[in-house]
């Protein structure tokens, strides 16, 4: 049984897709005999389409997918994998702005969009190859890369032509669409700093990303250009870890006087935590947001957040991958920083804070 899509050890080559000549040699049939079978067409006997189903099958082909294939040589699709839970996705308002900027290009060009959501990283590239093998997608965005991440490899094996949301640390035969995080790190630290805070603490996102390095290390330079004292705290980005470490910062020794979260539902949870310890909100402690939402705007106090553009990105991301597939042209754009939105979380620093 050959193995296609499958890694066939160091000495292959990168797999390549089964064609209607290897099916019509396996089951020993004409290649017109593969075209009427996998169609559903009459001119085959019932016995000659068997053999060629079986063959198919054999072959990693995907007969349902191979009989639309046969009369274009694409799949006018573009395949998005997921690392997250179901639940993160509704509640997460960035997921739902990047899903409309893909599929607001997407449409534009009338091709369809194949999510699948998986529990592992891992997982990701096991869907690619079978994507690849049954001609599902003609290539992938990516979002989300960890700063080791084994999908890129993946995909240049398998020859599938990705585009990625955010920066890569390999960004080599892909396209990028960034975002300026030097600038918008160094607009929230030079905010706080002139609002008089030189404490200042952040409660990031999962460490192993590649975009929370990215602001790590932003946020390490703004901060020792403004000469502030900084600390980081990581989470998952869910609701329950904000509130998690807004606690442990607020019970320290030392507490900040200002708190930056990089998204807009850990900086919204944050408030009850500090409504619970009989602290105030922008009084004892001044609250931002790294992504704006609807949600920074009704809470009480509304929520200082950074207005991001994840559905223009997204989109850029899809226009890029499609470039490469029409023409094998590889972009790489880096978007303005985002746009600092000051509302009631954030206030000068009160006399006798230091």
């Amino acid at each position: 049984m050959a193995a296609a899509g499958k890694d066939g050890g160091a000495d292959a080559a990168a797999p390549t897709r089964v064609t209607i000549r290897q099916v019509a040699i396996h089951a020993g049939v004409s290649e017109a005999a593969v075209s009427y079978a996998l169609n559903g067409r009459p001119g085959v006997s019932e016995q000659t389409r068997a053999r060629v189903l079986a063959a198919a099958r054999d072959l990693g082909w995907a007969p349902n997918i191979a009989a639309r294939s046969l009369g274009t040589a694409r799949a006018n699709a573009v395949g998005l994998v997921l690392v997250r839970p179901p639940r993160q996705m509704v509640i997460d308002s960035w997921f739902t702005q990047m899903l409309s900027g893909v599929e607001a290009e997407l449409n534009r060009r009338e091709i369809a969009l194949v999510l699948h959501l998986v529990d592992k990283i891992e997982d990701t590239v096991d869907v690619y190859r079978k994507w690849w093998a049954g001609r599902h997608v003609d290539g992938v965005i990516l979002t989300d890369l960890r700063r080791s991440d084994p999908r890129l490899a993946a995909l240049l094996e398998i020859g599938l032509p990705a585009a990625v949301i955010g920066g890569s640390p390999d960004p080599s035969g892909f396209s990028t669409v960034d975002a300026d995080v030097a600038g918008t790190a160094g607009a929230i630290v030079g905010y706080l700093r002139a609002l008089g805070h030189r404490t200042i603490a952040r409660v990031a996102g999962t460490e192993e990303l590649f975009h929370t390095w990215q602001r790590d290390a932003a946020y390490v330079e703004a901060v020792e250009r403004a000469d502030l004292r900084y600390r980081v705290l990581y989470t998952n980005y869910s609701a329950v870890d904000g509130m998690r470490a807004m606690r442990e910062l607020m019970t320290g020794g030392e507490p900040p006087t200002a708190v930056v979260f990089d998204n807009d539902v850990m900086a919204a949870a944050s408030l009850k935590v500090v409504h619970e310890m009989g602290l105030s909100v922008p009084e004892d402690v001044s609250i931002v947001a790294w992504d704006d939402s609807d949600l920074c705007q009704i809470t009480m106090p509304s929520i200082t957040a950074v207005e991001q553009t994840p559905a223009r990105q997204s989109e850029l991301a899809a226009q890029a991958l499609l470039a490469t597939l029409d023409g094998g042209e590889v972009r790489h754009v880096t978007l303005p920083p985002g746009t600092l939105n000051p509302r009631r979380s954030t206030r000068p620093l009160r006399s006798g804070r230091r």
